[in-house]
């Protein structure tokens, strides 16, 4: 990755036009992997009401974690509801690449929502720092817990971002295993960031090593849930430090009562302004904004990144509280 220039300051650059601005047949197609984590109808919610300001209609596809049902949907928007832009979180990194391919062969702009597509010509990345996602995990970890036997639980495999956020976790704890300080006792992924699957693993993990592990690096709070699971059912919850990321509301609650040790909080509705502030532009045939580049293996595709939040008991009020992502009340639900 690389910089090109000064950080694009959020909503400086583009203002959202008067619906009078665009044709009616002015639609921007969204494709979401699933519903399971909060993040992605809040998200969906915060550009469908963006773009409805600016004239432009969205349609909302879910490819419920599956990679082929994704493909088939993307087409559907592209040929029948005749979207303009294509705003897509891709379920595969690398099997993607045909709906690029095909939407760009029918004049369709593709950004890619929060994870990269590989190998092809795609017109825009937005998503946050995922290697300082993965960097804020291992740091929050180590800082309660900076030796014994840790345990790696990674994203999907098939998500770009879950290899990258792993990369930042191993900048902070490759250190301390070279030291002799840490011993990573077992590294894996986990399919769709299943919270089910890292609860099996980490109970295996368990098992093998006789309870004795000092700590568990997650990938998101969804594994981390799975991992904390697993942790309580052999008398270690809240002894053992564990990590997440999406400062989801259930994993926030987590924090404050002491059984997870840190999130990552990606403000999603910053994220969703900016690609419908994108998708606008794209309509519109003017600038995009970017702040650097990304190599998708083919392409520097023009991206912009944003900046992720370490949360921790300390700092809950001042973040995801004082930023209104949760209230007060609901993180701190066990004080009532």
């Amino acid at each position: 990755m690389r910089r090109k220039g000064l950080m694009f300051v959020l909503g400086t650059v583009f203002c959202m036009a008067t619906a009078a601005s665009y044709a009616a047949d002015n639609v921007v197609g969204l494709s979401l992997g699933s519903t399971r984590e909060e993040r992605w109808l809040r998200e969906k919610d915060v550009m469908e009401e963006q773009l409805k300001a600016a004239g432009v209609k969205l349609i909302v596809e879910f490819a419920d974690m599956d990679a082929d049902k994704q493909e088939p949907q993307c087409r559907k928007m592209i040929d029948e509801d005749k979207i303009k832009v294509l705003i897509i979180t891709p379920q595969d990194s690398e099997k993607a690449k045909s709906i690029v391919d095909y939407a760009r062969s029918k004049g369709v702009k593709v950004i890619a929502y929060d994870r990269l597509i590989k190998n092809c010509d795609l017109d825009a990345y937005l998503s946050f720092d995922n290697v300082k996602v993965g960097e804020f995990e291992a740091r929050g970890v180590v800082q309660a817990v900076s030796e014994g036997n840790f345990a790696y639980i990674g994203g999907s495999p098939t998500d770009n971002n879950a290899h990258l956020v792993k990369k930042g976790s191993m900048n902070i704890l490759q250190p301390y295993i070279d030291a002799g300080a840490i011993k990573l006792v077992h590294e894996s992924f986990t399919q769709g960031w299943s919270a089910e699957q890292a609860y099996e693993t980490v109970v295996e993990v368990l098992e093998k090593n006789d309870g004795n592990i000092q700590a568990i690096v997650c990938a998101n709070d969804g594994t981390a849930a799975g991992a904390i699971e697993a942790l309580e059912e052999f008398g270690l919850g809240g002894k053992v430090p564990v990590s997440g990321q999406d400062a989801e509301l259930a994993a926030c609650r987590r924090i404050v009562e002491g059984t997870q040790t840190v999130s990552v909080y990606k403000p999603g509705k910053k994220m969703a302004i900016r690609a419908a502030e994108m998708a606008i532009a794209m309509i519109n045939s003017r600038s995009i904004g970017t702040d650097s580049t990304v190599n998708n293996g083919k392409i520097e595709v023009p991206s912009v990144l944003l900046e992720p939040v370490m949360v921790t008991r300390d700092n809950m009020k001042e973040t995801v509280v004082a930023d209104g992502y949760h209230a007060y009340d609901d993180v701190y639900v066990f004080a009532q």
